[in-house]
């Protein structure tokens, strides 16, 4: 079993930063990728950033140039540095891992339970 506890979420201002972090415990050895997912009120579930175990990273058109995932093997963790917010990037953020490294295409194996980020105007 492996349990994701996403933390640094908050209100922040228009234009303003944030950094989400998330530390894995437990099985961490079977995680692959991992990443982050938002979910905006009334809409559904999407994909923010993924990054693989040597680092390579993906990202959704809508953060590209603006947020930056990261990731520290050692320490199990995954971060997520929000730069120039909006308010239309409010939204419950999900830590997510998978274990075979296709997670985006199949399903993520492991969630945790959500960070919310609120943008103001």
């Amino acid at each position: 079993q492996v349990q994701l506890v996403e933390s640094g979420g908050g209100l922040v201002q228009t234009g303003g930063s944030l950094r989400l972090s998330c530390a894995a415990s437990g099985s961490v050895n079977s995680i692959k990728d991992m990443g982050w997912y938002r979910q905006a009120p009334g809409k559904q579930r999407e994909l923010v950033a993924v990054i693989s175990a040597s680092g390579s990273a993906n990202y959704a058109d809508s953060v590209k140039g603006r947020f930056t995932i990261s990731r520290d093997n050692a320490k199990n963790t995954v971060y997520l540095q929000m730069n120039r917010l909006k308010p239309e990037d409010t939204a419950v953020y999900y830590c997510v891992g998978d274990n075979d490294g296709r997670g985006t295409i199949y399903g993520m194996d492991y969630w945790g339970k959500g960070t919310l980020v609120t943008v103001s105007s």
